[in-house]
């Protein structure tokens, strides 16, 4: 697929361009990106140019990874990527960081409902994923303001500097948005509801022996 750009009432979503280097180069120094991303850790410009002129270009032509750049809609530096991973048959996985000095404004929150509204409306996605490290809340909060249903924990889930992560995980469905999904879905039918257990004593008090 050729690199396309999206919009959001405040942000648009570009592909990352060579030119990018020093601004993402500096936010990955951001030990919280570096923490808990899959980023290198250090961070060096070599990573950089790696990731600007191989990864992304790489994964748009080869339908594996669709990741953008995110900046303000009126014009400025970007602040943060997104990027969509491709997990199988109609199972996308969603991977996001943000620079420090945008946080708390709701941007991310923002910039995955669009990249999920793509997933399902453009690239026929029937499950959208999300993972990440446990103890990430700030993701998770993202995650789960985003619409996504928090599922479980996956241990060993996560690869990070060499070392298995537990992870929690979550899913977006096309439904949760209004959508149709591509391929007919069956939800699981309700649980009947627990029976409590009966209780083996007597209703009635017996007998009071000596020493009761």
């Amino acid at each position: 697929m050729e690199p396309i750009t999206l919009t959001t009432e405040r942000l648009r979503l570009r592909a990352f361009v060579p030119e990018d280097e020093d601004l993402v180069y500096a936010h990955c120094q951001d030990p919280a990106v570096r923490r808990w991303t899959t980023v290198p850790d250090p961070y060096g410009r070599e990573d950089a140019v790696f990731f600007l002129n191989r990864i992304v270009p790489d994964g748009w032509r080869d339908d594996t990874d669709y990741t953008f750049a995110v900046e303000p809609l009126e014009g400025g530096p970007l602040f943060g990527a997104v990027g969509l991973h491709n997990r199988g048959p109609g199972v996308w996985e969603v991977g996001f960081w943000l620079a420090r000095e945008a946080r708390g404004r709701g941007h991310m929150t923002e910039v995955v409902r669009a990249v999920a509204h793509w997933a399902f409306t453009g690239l026929g996605c029937v499950r959208l994923v999300w993972r990440a490290e446990i103890g990430n809340t700030a993701s998770r909060a993202v995650a789960e303001r985003a619409g996504f249903a928090v599922e479980g924990v996956q241990r060993a889930g996560l690869l990070h500097n060499g070392t298995l992560r537990d992870a929690w995980v979550a899913s977006l469905l096309p439904s949760d948005f209004g959508l149709p999904s591509p391929v007919p879905y069956l939800p699981p039918r309700e649980a009947p509801p627990a029976v409590a257990p009966r209780d083996p004593r007597p209703e009635t008090p017996g007998p009071v022996g000596p020493g009761a």
